[in-house]
């Protein structure tokens, strides 16, 4: 775990990773040269293909990329909710998350933090408003993907057009105001309870257009584990928070 170094921007971009080797180096890179005020947290669930230790070597040469260590693969929400403790115990106003894989452009980053620093509390790159959309999707997944959102909007209420989706910038207030010790997902559920658990709390939520591209590197995490728990969760939500 990295903790010395102190903060030098605003933003912190969190990238999980697992199996990532291929696609760390030039990730970070893009993700740094998009926008000045953010740093890089790489956060690596022990993966077997020496992630972690490439991105300690990119750490020791870029003081704007910082990594965290976990000893096991444990989920996306569990990874995000270490890195979230970490980026507010290091003071960053602003925190991202972001796929290692490009499906999330980090040209899209820039519009996030403005948007966040403008006022909004939860800023969603959001795939279904006007603007936004997919690249290299077949229509099966077109389907589950937005019958998904469909889905989990009309069982939760909400307007949110793309309530799955992971590219997000949360003020730090955010996650400071929902308890993240009552989370209940770890899978791509997590990604809708977030965004519920915000609404609920009265924070303001808007959706910018992003144009999801498919992975360009390496095997999708996607698993029918990870479906039904994304299923089953907007219903605990429904009657518990």
């Amino acid at each position: 775990m990295r903790y010395a170094r102190a903060v030098m921007n605003p933003a912190l971009v969190i990238i999980p990773t697992y199996n990532e080797r291929d696609n760390l180096g030039p990730i970070t890179a893009a993700v740094l040269a998009a926008d000045p005020r953010l740093d890089i947290l790489v956060v690596d669930d022990n993966s077997p293909d020496g992630t972690g230790q490439l991105a300690d070597e990119l750490a020791a040469k870029e003081p704007r990329i910082r990594v965290l260590h976990r000893e096991k693969k444990q989920g996306l929400g569990r990874a995000y909710l270490h890195a979230f403790s970490w980026a507010l115990e290091h003071g960053y106003q602003f925190i991202i998350e972001m796929d290692a894989d490009f499906s999330h452009d980090p040209r899209y980053l820039p519009k996030l933090i403005d948007e966040a620093q403008s006022g909004t509390d939860l800023v969603l790159g959001s795939r279904y408003v006007t603007g936004g959309g997919t690249v290299n999707w077949g229509v099966g997944r077109q389907l589950i993907s937005q019958g998904g959102s469909l889905y989990a909007r009309s069982v939760l209420g909400v307007k949110v057009r793309d309530l799955t989706g992971g590219f997000k910038c949360f003020n730090r207030r955010v996650l400071e105001g929902i308890n993240l010790a009552e989370v209940l997902s770890s899978g791509y559920g997590f990604q809708i309870e977030l965004t519920y658990r915000a609404l609920k709390k009265g924070f303001t939520v808007k959706e910018i257009p992003i144009v999801f591209e498919d992975r360009r590197v390496g095997q999708s995490k996607m698993s029918r584990k990870i479906f039904i728990e994304a299923f089953t969760v907007v219903w605990k939500l429904r009657f518990t928070v």
